[in-house]
């Protein structure tokens, strides 16, 4: 299932992005910005909300090629909670609610789940953190993206390495080892909006040729979202599978 293989990875960087920022003040917005201007003004923008929400569009890529879109809506929670709804083509839902990661595809009546905070897999997105990380504390070095053209004329294109990675700092904060490992010579690009500091386009792309991309809009922040959507509730009829092993034809209950 190519979505839980990949997609996780994506949401270690992000989730870690957006929901653990530390707080600063915002630069003034300007052509002459450095990316430590823009991931401050990205931090400011971010930092005061409890709860975000936002609508995204996911491009999935294979050595150039577009292969797959899907569309939905994301939630955020503080500390470290997530929920992606997927709408389009097809429902899906993927959900980290603090201890566990859940994928739920109606469609094949399971759910897959994995312990966000025990696996060493690079997959299990440890969102757990979020609400405890900083950019400085994912990201070895930020840098101008200067070969990447922004969805926006005007917004910054930042390149991330992540802590861990060949020619990054190798003192990667505890429990990251799986994302640095995970996430060995990919590139993580974040595409900032000039003015807001909104977080407008992840890329990451990875050395097999694949890659991801979210395009975010609508962003809300401390929108009215109950503690209980980020609570994953097993549809009955529902098998959960144990992401940690090998074979999905192992069902365990609840």
């Amino acid at each position: 299932m190519r979505v839980l293989r990949v997609f996780p990875a994506v949401l270690v960087v992000l989730g870690l992005a957006i929901l653990g920022f530390a707080q600063s003040s915002a630069p003034a917005a300007g052509k002459d910005s450095t990316p430590k201007d823009a991931v401050r003004l990205m931090e400011a923008r971010y930092h005061p909300a409890r709860t975000l929400q936002a609508t995204f569009l996911e491009r999935y890529t294979e050595n150039g090629r577009l292969t797959r879109v899907e569309a939905g809506t994301a939630y955020f929670l503080r500390p470290g909670k997530m929920r992606w709804e997927y709408e389009s083509p097809e429902k899906n839902l993927f959900l980290v609610d603090g201890k566990m990661a859940w994928f739920y595809v109606p469609a094949d009546h399971t759910a897959t789940r994995v312990p966000a905070k025990q696996s060493t897999d690079w997959r299990t997105p440890l969102a757990l953190l979020a609400g405890e990380m900083r950019v400085s504390r994912v990201c070895a070095r930020v840098t101008s993206a200067n070969d990447e053209r922004p969805e926006t004329p005007g917004n910054t294109m930042l390149s991330c390495v992540l802590r861990g990675e060949k020619n990054g700092d190798e003192k990667s904060p505890q429990n990251s080892n799986s994302v640095a490992s995970a996430s060995q010579s990919q590139t993580v690009l974040f595409e900032v909006a000039k003015d807001t500091g909104d977080l407008a386009r992840v890329i990451v792309r990875d050395p097999g040729g694949v890659g991801i991309e979210f395009r975010f809009a609508d962003w809300r922040l401390n929108p009215p979202v109950s503690d209980a959507l980020f609570r994953f509730n097993l549809p009955p009829g529902v098998a959960i599978v144990n992401g940690e092993l090998a074979s999905a034809q192992d069902p365990v209950k609840p």
